[in-house]
């Protein structure tokens, strides 16, 4: 009995070192990244190739989500609040929770698996097969070539993503809630403009970007440092989308009470 109360601290305390090692990792790579931002030159056209693969080729799956999730919120607070005679309720009550929580949470979901997981498996394969030894015996940084540009077109691409998630969401709420439901389409969209402010959209678009930090960081970090083998290389993917998402949900708890307060105190 005392041998494995032993193991299962022994092993609490591997994890706990492994978890504030990993955090300070990706707090030094974060710093390494905006290090490189002022000391070296961007390398746009490699911006530009990133911002495609991230931004162009995740709006189909950004776009169907944000859609169906509009939907399907606007159904389920129309069947609540027809109870209580409150459906012209329904329009700011999506439109809200689109903009503050549901439109950028799922969308960087969204982007820390696809996108996530293909940085991560990217950047651990070249580590992997010594493609990052080989760019320093040329002289190239690493993480100025690789992960900069990485992190740029998360930072553009993010926002944006969620802004059509909120726009398209929204825009599916009120065809389930008026053509299909039989709300009033004057008071939807009157009570829709009244009560969703510029507020509400600068939170969820601020918090798209800082969950575009978390999954580029996250996931370039996981990349530089994978697993030996090509068994590593899944496990380093998998991780890296794990880690981001938790991430995501963990740091959206505090980001919506330090958002509010910063929009709040400018309203």
């Amino acid at each position: 009995m005392i041998r494995a109360l032993e193991h299962s601290l022994a092993a609490a305390g591997r994890r706990t070192l492994g978890a504030v090692g990993a955090a300070g990792g990706i707090t030094l790579l974060l710093a390494n990244i905006l290090r490189c931002l002022a000391r070296y030159p961007v390398r746009w056209k490699l911006v530009a190739q990133q911002l495609y693969l991230i931004g162009v080729k995740s709006q189909f799956v950004v776009l169907t989500t944000g859609a169906f999730v509009g939907a399907v919120f606007a159904a389920q607070v129309h069947f609540q609040f027809v109870r209580v005679g409150m459906q012209s309720a329904v329009g700011p009550t999506v439109s809200v929770a689109m903009c503050r929580e549901l439109g950028p949470v799922f969308c960087c979901l969204l982007l820390a698996g696809r996108v996530g997981a293909a940085m991560a498996a990217e950047l651990s394969s070249m580590k992997n097969t010594e493609q990052l030894d080989a760019l320093r015996a040329l002289g190239v940084y690493p993480v100025e070539y690789l992960a900069v540009p990485r992190f740029l077109a998360m930072l553009v691409s993010a926002p944006i993503l969620t802004g059509l998630a909120l726009v398209v969401g929204i825009a599916c709420g009120y065809l389930i809630s008026v053509p299909m439901l039989g709300v009033d389409g004057a008071y939807y969209w009157d009570n829709t403009i009244r009560f969703t402010g510029m507020r509400d959209v600068g939170i969820g678009l601020s918090k798209g970007f800082l969950f575009g930090i978390i999954i580029a960081v996250i996931s370039c970090y996981k990349g530089f440092n994978p697993q030996p083998g090509t068994a590593g290389v899944g496990r380093t993917t998998t991780e890296a989308v794990v880690i981001s998402s938790l991430a995501i949900l963990v740091s959206d708890f505090f980001f919506t009470f330090i958002l509010n307060s910063l929009f709040l105190g400018r309203a």
